[in-house]
């Protein structure tokens, strides 16, 4: 059986073959692989190639650091086929969503590509009697970055491309559900021209995690997961010194008013809420239509497109979604239609027990509707991460602010809507991150920055665009004066605050 090994120092190694995690194909239910799991003292050896290298790096005029950066997008395009089909075979998700999730982490390398630009600092010009006053950003020197099963390409690509593009040396510890896309990535970086250990990888489970956290030589620690892990990161990073990052779950809602577009909101239902299988945390798992005649209208439009939905194993170029992740998540989701059953919820469609002829042992759910959920239903109140639609009815404007509002979770809404005035007032009031106005996926693009609030995100910090420079640079201030050495004092030094 192939074994997935670590990226260290350019070069694989390190798998010792003592502990091991199976690699699914989850379209067949087959293990298709095993990834080494590592430890304290592989980190170390990775930290060591690290540092190594990163004050080289960071010397490394940015201009050149770009041209790296230009270099690892072109090969990433170039091998863009094959990225998505291993994506695919180890995740689940369909092709094309593969080709998306390799796109969107593309987006911010290109981002990255600039970096001479974004790193400029600030400089006044006689703050004082001779004195001026700069400002730059340097690089923390070594980043970790811990990546979610979800987007293998893409979280990765979020966090590296912008630590090192600053001038960090970077060590990711993937998922270890499918971790062969990232090793795949770091190979391409080395090929682009990067110094060896500048981007390396290192698998493992908590142990790896834990060994992370507590690295008095890593600085930064940027973690995408639940949040309850999340918040352990958070806490144990911080104590531990470091600057950490840390995006959790998610709940976001969809809000309906009586005058949208519902053939254009039940359209963009189906990508939002079933796409990868739902194993999205800016999925769109809950729609709000508000008032009784707008549920019933909207609910009558989705049952047609929600059955219509096409499931199929990962290659299939006609399918919607594929199988979730591992045999676990699918009894974990499918527990949650039952949790909302007993709840009370009405199941409209139930994709329980589905079965792909020819793929029987796949980790198959069919597309799910539940309507009549309630804000008290468990099923509600937590992430349920698979292919389930709930449907929570509002009874007004008023109360479609307040759901969302005062969710635990904080990631990401929408609201669809003719109405600017409507449109506008939601966007300025609703306690969440990100707002899309008839946009039911607000995923900022590259140069924004990607963050929620509340239980889905702990520290001040996006990811990427200026946020992300911000995260992984710190301002170092320069006051400095010139003096012509004058005997009569006229040139001692004032602080520009005091003359």
């Amino acid at each position: 059986m192939r074994t997935i090994d670590h990226f260290i120092a350019g070069g694989t190694g390190g798998a010792d073959g003592a502990r091991v995690h199976q690699v699914w194909n989850p379209s067949t239910g087959e293990v298709q692989a095993e990834v080494a799991l590592g430890d304290a003292a592989l980190l170390d050896r990775a930290v060591a190639s690290a540092k190594a290298v990163q004050p080289q790096w960071a010397a490394t005029n940015p201009q050149k650091r770009a041209r790296i950066m230009f270099a690892f997008k072109e090969l990433v395009e170039a091998n863009r086929a094959e990225l998505a089909e291993l994506l695919a075979s180890e995740h689940g998700k369909v092709v094309e969503d593969a080709q998306g999730d390799i796109q969107r982490g593309l987006e911010v390398i290109e981002y990255a590509c600039g970096i001479p630009q974004v790193l400029k600092g600030e400089y006044t010009l006689g703050a004082g009697p001779g004195i001026d006053v700069y400002s730059m950003r340097v690089p923390l020197g070594i980043g970790a970055g811990i990546t979610p099963f979800n987007f293998p390409a893409m979280i990765p690509m979020w966090m590296f491309g912008m630590a090192i593009a600053a001038g960090n040396a970077f060590i990711l510890k993937p998922s270890e559900r499918d971790p062969s896309v990232p090793v795949r990535l770091a190979e391409l970086f080395l090929e682009a021209g990067a110094p060896e250990g500048l981007l390396q990888v290192v698998h493992g489970d908590k142990e790896m995690v834990d060994a992370i956290l507590d690295h008095p030589d890593i600085a930064a620690v940027s973690f995408v997961g639940s949040s309850d892990i999340a918040h352990y990161v958070y806490r144990r990073g911080v104590a531990a010194g470091k600057r950490v990052q840390a995006m959790g779950g998610a709940k976001n809602h969809g809000i309906v008013m009586p005058d949208a577009d519902l053939d254009q909101v039940v359209g963009d239902l189906a990508g939002a809420a079933f796409g990868s299988a739902g194993e999205r945390c800016m999925a769109l798992p809950v729609v709000v239509p508000v008032g009784e005649d707008t549920a019933d209208r909207l609910r009558e439009k989705l049952i047609p497109a929600i059955e219509a939905l096409r499931v199929g194993v990962s290659t299939d170029r006609e399918a919607h979604y594929g199988p979730v992740v591992t045999p676990e998540h699918k009894a974990r989701v499918e527990q949650w239609i039952t949790t909302a059953e007993e709840e009370g919820g009405e199941i409209v469609i139930d994709g329980r027990g589905f079965s792909l002829q020819g793929h029987e042992q796949g980790f198959f759910i069919g597309p799910t509707l539940i309507d009549r959920v309630t804000p008290e239903m468990k099923s509600y109140q937590e992430e349920i991460f698979g292919p389930v639609l709930q449907i929570v009815r509002a009874r007004d404007f008023e109360e479609a602010v307040r759901l969302p509002s005062q969710h635990q979770y904080g990631n990401g809404v929408a609201i669809f809507t003719r109405n600017g005035h409507a449109a506008r007032e939601f966007a300025a009031r609703v306690n969440v991150g990100m707002v899309g106005i008839n946009v039911p996926i607000p995923v900022p693009v590259a140069y924004h920055s990607f963050g929620g609030w509340k239980r889905s995100a702990f520290g001040d910090t996006n990811q990427y665009g200026t946020e992300g420079l911000k995260f992984w640079t710190k301002v170092k201030t320069v006051t400095q004066r010139w003096p012509d050495g004058g005997a009569d004092g006229s040139n001692a030094f004032i602080i520009p605050t005091m003359g």
